[in-house]
């Protein structure tokens, strides 16, 4: 046998290798993860909203499946930011809270070895964007470009003190990759147009895309665009200015949203791409913010700051029109586009959260967890620079709101709005929550945040 044909089984392989590599590409769906900022779980009115329009959503929930049990890893923007696209507890990835502009008021850091989706999926063929507020990172190596994205197109800071002019503390961080650019227009309003710009380009191409897609709206400053402000006066002569201004920016951030989904439509995409929505905390109480029954809102623990609208969409994979009440955390997107694009999940990427796609697609599923544990870390005379954190097993929900007071305990069960503090009449559920949580706490230790 010569050389050449000792080489042939092995040629044969990789050929067949490469082709089933060219194979699974083809069929992998586009993925996109919709990420908006500080919407309350009543700010919707496919979730409640009667002051409110948000048709674009609504239809979007009414192609696939909206969720009533869904929860942010944290009642903040950065560390559920961080869980999202790492698939882990946002402590153990170094982004316990907020990353500010100042080292004095910032407390997180993303680590060197996270694994981030992007990176997975680029791996696996995928051109990868991000388009909007990044809010991890300011520097290298913690920009977008620097954790996996082929594309950034957006903002690096945690907010906007001006939704036209783009700057935070006076300074720009509005970035085209490396490049620093001052674009006109309200920030909702350029991130839709990037993003269609971007499906566009896409799908010319042969390879599926991933679209990380981060608004700022309703974050503050609740700065809507006048016509749409007039629009909503006009249709609710009763309503509050303060809420009318939210009520705008959310219905104009909607009407974006919606001309992204009419984009992919028109790209022939929108039946092979699956869609992510969720916000990454719930609504702010002190601008007017909707959180339906919940108590409490943004900065908390309780219901209000941690329990969000969200929904997935997947044309002719996922039931449309389904409503599920199936308990779901932020993290838990990384493994489950994962296994919609085929990806194996590698165990050295040591991920907490676990894929709900057979939830999407209309099967049975396992609760995804035993514990579900939220933490945020703070600065400022309210926080001190210590954490507040939940743990909940079942319907029991055991929370400290702040560093400064006792631990509570609830049952979510019959007590959804959480004003029963049973905390000194369920002894037993209290110390097993206590030392689970406590448990966790040193697990977290293990990663500095600095």
């Amino acid at each position: 046998m010569n050389r050449f044909s000792a080489l042939l089984p092995r040629l044969s392989l990789m050929i067949l290798c490469l082709t089933s590599f060219d194979a699974a590409l083809a069929t992998a769906p586009n993925i996109i993860i919709v990420v908006v900022d500080d919407l309350g779980y009543g700010d919707l009115s496919s979730y409640g909203a009667t002051d409110l329009q948000s048709p674009h959503l609504d239809k979007f929930f009414s192609e696939g499946m909206r969720f009533t049990e869904f929860y942010a890893n944290c009642p903040v923007c950065s560390p559920t930011r961080a869980a999202i696209l790492t698939g882990k507890y946002q402590d153990l990835v170094g982004v316990p809270g907020v990353i500010r502009t100042h080292a004095d008021n910032s407390w997180g850091n993303l680590v060197d070895h996270a694994v981030l989706l992007p990176t997975v999926l680029k791996q696996a063929g995928y051109n990868t964007a991000c388009i909007g507020k990044w809010h991890l990172g300011l520097e290298a190596p913690d920009r977008p470009n620097d954790r996996g994205f082929d594309l950034f197109h957006g903002f690096l800071g945690d907010m906007m003190d001006d939704y036209y002019h783009h700057r935070r503390h006076e300074q720009n961080y509005m970035r085209l990759n490396d490049e620093t650019i001052d674009p006109d227009g309200h920030a909702t309003d350029l991130f839709t147009t990037w993003a269609c710009n971007y499906i566009d380009e896409q799908s010319k191409q042969d390879s599926p895309f991933f679209l990380y897609l981060a608004y700022n709206a309703p974050h503050t400053p609740i700065q809507p665009r006048e016509d749409w402000l007039k629009r909503v006066q006009a249709r609710e002569p009763n309503i509050d200015e303060s809420r009318a201004k939210l009520v705008a920016l959310i219905e104009h951030l909607d009407d974006g949203i919606g001309q992204v989904l009419s984009r992919l439509d028109e790209a022939g995409e929108a039946e092979n791409t699956l869609i992510f929505f969720t916000s990454d905390n719930g609504g702010q109480l002190n601008v007017g913010a909707n959180n339906g029954p919940l108590r409490d809102g943004k900065q908390s623990v309780y219901e209000g700051g941690i329990k969000i609208p969200a929904g997935v969409r997947w044309v002719g994979q996922i039931p449309p029109g389904t409503v599920s009440d199936f308990r779901v955390l932020t993290m838990d997107i990384f493994p489950t586009a994962c296994e919609a694009a085929g990806i194996e999940v590698e165990k050295s990427w040591n991920l907490d959260a676990a894929s709900f796609l057979p939830t999407c697609l209309g099967n049975d599923q396992s609760e995804l967890r035993d514990l579900w544990f939220f933490r945020r870390r703070e600065g400022g005379n309210r926080y001190g620079g210590k954490t507040i954190e939940a743990v909940r097993r079942g319907n029991w929900k055991l929370l400290q709101n702040s560093p400064f007071e006792p631990l509570e305990l609830y049952n979510l069960e019959n007590d959804s709005q959480e004003q029963n503090n049973l905390a000194e009449k369920a002894p037993r559920i209290f110390n097993e929550l206590s030392a689970a949580l406590r448990q966790e706490i040193q697990r977290y230790g293990t990663v500095p945040w600095q």
